[in-house]
């Protein structure tokens, strides 16, 4: 039987488990900080088995690495460098929905050398968005076309009926993740021209966006779209934009949050045992008044505009106890985010997925394509989050230990032999981009 081994039980890794232990050959090890979420996900299974570990524990940790034929990292970001690690040295296969890292990067050759496969960015976006985008872009390659322009759109979100908060926002995966990805710088191109967001502004730069069959969002760049030119052959390409969906209201919120510089995490705080969460934004707004018109004062507002009423429905003015002993700002505002922007039960979250291409031809009319998958949860079931993150990881992972991708080296999604057999048995599973063309003028 081959064994797999995967790190992490959080909110995405259910299908992925069910799924790998549905596989008649495939023994499946689960190694969770708490024993108890591993249990939950393997459910007894005669082929599964789960386990408590501790990242930091290396010893334990290489011990679960050498008796695997491959690892999924559910890990933080921050430590798929050393499960790689071990990963190479035992010349085992890797696995993660992670964003490729540069350290990660500079383990490409070694990987080659060892005949070990680490592929990354298996999840949804990044994952889904480069395996559909690349579907069309070689479609359109081999009918003599090129690609001129590509904006690529995705976000997580409350399904309608679900979106009953003023935030237009509740959490399906990790919220200290979503708020750190708040500070990302941006770079893409427009129009033949770099384009360079800093963090500290990326919710100003902003704009409204009509998708057919999911509705109207406000949309802002996703990280460096550029070195997805390359990726994606599309060299000599006028606009090149990956970015992000939010019903309306979040980004403005967002941004009014990093300007008061809640979203920090460049310090340990020990003195938030006794404090509240109106005494804790005090300490960015200052004054001595009013804490909400203080606030609106600070960031240049009225008091009652639409942020201080979201602010307040948060509890940000509250004297309320924050409940932990300490913690960066970031974690004080994650963990009040998640107590109110968390799915009650029989929710349903959405995915939306959009490409736009821009394709001129040789012989034929140029043409604007639009591709686009909307995704919704199960009632009390695996979210929509969980699903297309995980099952393009699981379904990876089968191909790999069946044989059918014997790629090695440091890898993303965006070669026919990987997106090819996964979009395939992901369009069995329910998940599919429906797509769309347009004859576009001269």
């Amino acid at each position: 039987m081959k064994q797999v081994l995967i790190l992490g039980a959080g909110l995405v890794s259910r299908p992925l488990v069910r799924y790998l232990l549905a596989v008649p050959d495939f023994r499946v090890v689960v190694a969770s900080r708490t024993k108890s979420k591993a249990e939950e996900l393997v459910q007894g299974h005669p082929n599964g088995t789960a386990l408590a570990l501790l990242a930091e524990d290396e010893a334990a940790l290489r011990r679960l690495v050498a008796e695997a034929d491959l690892v999924v990292s559910l890990l933080p970001w921050t430590l798929h460098l050393v499960v790689a690690r071990h990963c190479l040295e035992l010349k085992r296969h890797l696995v993660t929905t992670s964003y490729v890292s540069e350290g990660m990067r500079r383990l490409d050759s070694q990987a080659r050398a060892r005949g070990v496969l680490f592929l990354n960015e298996i999840g949804l976006d990044p994952g889904i968005d480069h395996m559909s985008a690349m579907s069309v872009i070689d479609r359109i390659k081999k009918m003599g076309g090129r690609v001129t322009a590509f904006m690529s759109y995705c976000g997580g979100l409350p399904a309608p009926e679900a979106n009953d908060n003023p935030f237009g926002y509740k959490f399906s995966w990790s919220p200290r993740g979503v708020l750190l990805a708040g500070r990302n710088e941006a770079r893409y191109r427009k129009d033949g021209q770099e384009v360079v967001v800093p963090g500290s502004e990326l919710f100003r730069h902003r704009w409204p966006i009509v998708i057919e069959g999911a509705g109207e969002f406000e949309a802002y760049p996703n990280r460096n779209s550029l070195p997805y030119i390359a990726s994606y052959h599309l060299e000599g390409i006028t606009t090149m934009l990956r970015g992000t969906l939010r019903n309306p209201g979040w980004c403005e919120t967002m941004q009014a949050v990093s300007d008061l510089g809640l979203i920090k995490d460049d310090k340990l705080r020990t003195d938030l045992k006794d404090m509240s969460y109106a005494g804790w934004l005090r300490g960015f707004v200052g004054g001595r008044g009013d804490l909400r018109a203080d606030t609106a004062a600070k960031l240049g507002l009225s008091p009652t505009h639409p942020i201080l009423e979201r602010f307040a429905w948060l509890g940000l003015f509250t004297e309320r106890p924050i409940g932990l002993d300490q913690g960066a700002d970031i974690d004080v505002l994650a963990k009040l985010m998640f107590e109110k922007l968390a799915y009650r039960p029989n929710e349903r979250d959405m995915i939306v997925l959009h490409h736009e291409f821009a394709a001129e031809f040789p012989d034929r009319p140029r043409e604007r394509i639009f591709s686009t998958l909307v995704d919704f949860g199960a009632p009390a079931g695996d979210s929509a989050m969980a699903r297309t993150v995980s099952l393009p990881a699981a379904i990876a992972v089968r191909l790999v230990l069946e044989g059918r991708i014997r790629l090695t080296g440091v890898q993303v999604p965006v070669m026919p032999e990987v997106y090819e057999p996964v979009l395939s048995e992901l369009s069995r599973l329910g998940i599919v981009c429906r797509e769309r063309s347009t004859t576009a003028p001269h």
